[in-house]
């Protein structure tokens, strides 16, 4: 049976893609739940006019996104944390914190969204990731202090 995709399915295929399945998994689960459409030729000719739609949509939020990347790149945040003698911080920093002090910068990013590759547990300057939508992906510079 074939049908039009209406979400991302991992491991089947993306929003808009016709694919052919077995009879049985869309009758029962992905029509059921309104993850694709029968693929007749009234729903080809609204995914015609739906797969436009969706790129302009997708040509918008990849914009917004490198927007915010080119903001996130230029900002070094400044983040102080409590510190013994050796340089090392009682505790680490999360990306909840960092998440804190970007939203002060007036950027709204939620903590999962925030990469840490190593724990930081001393005082310095760490490179953290960011994955933005669209697979965008920006670098922000975190300069850890002692209190």
């Amino acid at each position: 049976m074939k049908v039009i995709l209406k979400e991302d399915i991992p491991n089947l295929g993306k929003a808009g893609q016709i694919i052919k399945v077995k009879n049985g998994y869309a009758r029962n689960f992905l029509l059921p739940k309104g993850l694709a459409l029968l693929a007749d030729e009234k729903n080809m000719k609204l995914l015609e006019y739906q797969k436009k739609k969706i790129e302009e949509e997708a040509k918008k939020k990849r914009q917004d996104s490198e927007s915010i990347a080119q903001r996130l790149s230029e900002i070094q945040l400044t983040i102080k944390a409590k510190a013994g003698e050796d340089q090392r911080l009682f505790g680490s920093v999360t990306s909840k914190d960092i998440a804190e002090a970007l939203e002060k910068e007036g950027i709204l990013i939620d903590k999962k969204q925030i990469n840490i590759l190593e724990p930081i547990k001393r005082v310095g300057e760490y490179e953290v990731e960011v994955k933005l939508p669209a697979n965008v992906v920006a670098k922000v510079k975190v300069n850890i202090i002692p209190e």
